[in-house]
């Protein structure tokens, strides 16, 4: 990956047992997401792809543009921070994508979002 554009993603999920309904197959989890341009160029954030696996094997795709209805413009050395949610149907699953940013030079290029585990309390040990 060339230096100028280096992004760093960091993921910290946590259960919502308050919107969950387990007895229903609904895991509900939040996950705030920390994007950070470690580059030596601004670059703006316009698209996100996600995986969402959950202990089952199914897969959802999710494609769209920016997060949560943003397309943040990432100067060198700051982060960007948003918090999102998805919904499982089994207590434990992954996450994990890529995000297309814009340089100033105007080059697009991907950036991937490593995975992380989707868990309720005391499911994994």
């Amino acid at each position: 990956m060339n230096e100028k554009n280096k992004i760093l993603v960091e993921a910290t999920p946590h259960f919502i047992p308050e919107q969950s309904a387990p007895e229903e197959d609904r895991y509900v989890f939040a996950y705030t997401i920390v994007i950070t341009n470690a580059g030596d160029l601004p670059a703006k954030l316009l698209t996100r792809h996600w995986l969402i696996t959950d202990a089952n094997g199914k897969v959802q795709e999710v494609r769209g543009d920016g997060v949560v209805g943003e397309q943040p413009y990432i100067k060198p050395g700051e982060s960007f921070r948003y918090t999102s949610g998805a919904v499982l149907a089994t207590p434990v699953g992954t996450m994990q994508g890529s995000y297309t940013l814009r340089s100033d030079e105007g080059d697009d290029f991907n950036t991937s979002i490593p995975r992380f585990t989707l868990s309720i309390p005391r499911t994994l040990h």
